[in-house]
């Protein structure tokens, strides 16, 4: 499954924000864009959980094939 790149719509959302002519669309492009920076962090966050939870999973699997 393809992870949406969070930052890359986070970019756009801040381009949208800059070409904005109205203020109530510039914020609502700068709220959208801080929510995709806050979804990419969690994302990051889940990545690394998770390949350290594959790493302790396979030095355990190794250690019971030694044994």
């Amino acid at each position: 499954m393809a992870l949406p790149d969070y930052r890359a719509l986070a970019a756009q959302a801040h381009a949208d924000a800059d070409a904005a002519t109205l203020a109530n669309v510039r914020d609502r492009c700068l709220r959208a864009e801080n929510a995709w920076l806050e979804m990419a962090r969690r994302q990051d966050l889940t990545e690394n959980a998770r390949a350290r939870r594959d790493a302790v999973a396979a030095a355990a699997a190794a250690d019971r094939r030694q044994i």
